[in-house]
């Protein structure tokens, strides 16, 4: 086991209370991210309900006020004064703490403005590859500096007089599209994006909610650029749904404790983000889902879990793109199931806020599974009995400690989980929410 670092510490014992539950999961992060940047970009004021107030989300919103934005937070909903395309020049560097995600689409926005910026962040974040959105902007005529070791930020960005190209992804990225897409608003002519798969499509549904016109075929997407001036975008009223990748944790706890019924309550059904769903039922979860309206173009639906035992089933090729956060909690799954489980194609999960193969393998070795690491993955072997006794570092990421501390749940033994804090990224309730449950959880030295 790795040596402990001090920091906050929570400890989780053993055992769920079966019974019959229903709770809500926090705004779905990646829309979340998207909207602050919309809407300090429009015209008037937007009123947005549902949004995360989880680190992550609330960095990016205070990088678009520094950007000359104005946002007042009434509790219910938050209210965003746009700049009307009018963003200013920040005096210092723009710190996005540990988001990856607004980073790479600040930094599309950016690269359509004649400003100065430096994006920066936590050392997490400052280890993360962005050579993937640098070479696309510089292609549309920005100057893009990565001035970190080996590709990463802190990012410097002179943007400004953009044009559209034609960019084939050498992988599928919902983040590196984006940031593209972002940049083409500002382009002069046709920027064409190539996926080789189906990524997650936030922003194009966005755009569409928005009015801005997006032609889409099947891996072929075609965005007309406004040139310099923008999009003439007006504020908008947007209910964020919950954040499946959150509700997920639950879902997978709940799948495994026979007696447990539960239902996460207005969930986003993003088909780019189902997967973890498909995943669930092959591994012979119940699963239902209740559609409900009110997130615009967003579907979205009501979570109904029923606990029972699960069964090992094979995760890669297409569907890696969809659940690719949702892999370190499936992992969970695998080794509380009976038979063996293989992720596979998911290498991207190295570049993570953590080496996300690497840590789970070890914990879930510490924790008495057989598993073995791959280049791309893990092979579980599932249906061991779950040691416990033990304490893991979760290395300041946030989905390693949420799904080491559902494994602790199976236990035989309390489990004591360090590095925790990065949990209020994503979903700040979420040791509350597994208290609602009937676990045992408890902050320690």
């Amino acid at each position: 086991m790795a040596v402990m670092n001090k920091s906050k510490a929570i400890r989780v014992a053993p055992g769920l209370t079966c019974g019959v539950y229903r709770m809500s999961v926090p705004g779905d992060k990646s829309i979340s991210q998207r909207v602050a940047l919309l809407a300090g970009l429009a015209r008037g004021e937007s009123v947005v309900t549902g949004y995360l107030r989880g680190e992550d989300c609330l960095n990016t919103l205070r990088a678009m006020e520094r950007l000359g934005a104005r946002v007042r937070d009434t509790g219910e909903t938050l209210i965003i004064e746009g700049t009307g395309n009018a963003l200013v020049q920040p005096n210092n560097p723009l710190n996005l703490g540990n988001s990856g995600t607004g980073t790479r689409l600040l930094a599309g926005l950016l690269a359509g403005f004649p400003l100065s910026v430096t994006l920066t962040g936590d050392s997490s974040l400052c280890s993360r590859p962005m050579r993937r959105i640098q070479e696309p902007l510089e292609q549309m005529g920005a100057t893009v500096r990565l001035t970190g070791e080996k590709g990463t930020a802190p990012i410097f960005i002179q943007g400004g007089a953009l044009k559209g190209i034609t960019y084939r992804m050498p992988m599928p990225s919902a983040q590196v599209k984006s940031c593209v897409l972002l940049a083409g608003l500002f382009a002069e002519g046709r920027t064409v994006l190539l996926e080789p798969a189906k990524s997650r499509d936030h922003t194009e549904r966005l755009f569409r909610t928005l009015g801005v016109p997006l032609e889409m075929t099947d891996g072929r997407l075609e965005l007309e650029g406004f040139g310099t001036k923008g999009p003439d975008l007006r504020g908008f009223t947007i209910r964020i749904p919950g954040d499946i990748s959150s509700a997920a944790f639950c879902l997978v706890a709940a799948a495994c404790t026979p007696g447990l019924r539960l239902t996460i309550e207005g969930v986003g059904l993003n088909p780019g983000r189902e997967a973890i769903l498909s995943v669930l039922h092959r591994m012979g979860a119940s699963v239902v889902i209740t559609p409900r309206d009110g997130a615009g173009e967003e579907p979205m639906g009501d979570l109904t879990v029923e606990g029972g035992t699960l069964q090992g089933t094979e995760i890669g090729g297409p569907e890696i793109p969809s659940l690719i956060d949702e892999l370190p909690i499936l992992a969970v799954a695998g080794a509380l199931a009976s038979g063996e489980t293989v992720i596979r194609d998911a290498g991207e999960l190295r570049f993570k806020e953590s080496d996300r193969i690497a840590v789970m393998v070890r914990h879930l070795t510490a924790m008495g599974v057989q598993v073995s690491e791959t280049t791309d993955g893990m092979v579980i072997q599932g249906g061991t009995p779950i040691r416990g006794g033990v304490e893991l570092d979760a290395h300041g990421d946030h989905r390693i400690a949420m799904s080491m501390a559902v494994m602790a749940l199976f236990a035989e033994e309390p489990v004591t989980l360090r590095q925790v804090e990065c949990v209020s990224t994503s979903y700040p309730a979420f040791w509350n929410d597994l208290k609602r449950l009937g676990a045992q959880v408890h902050e320690t030295e």
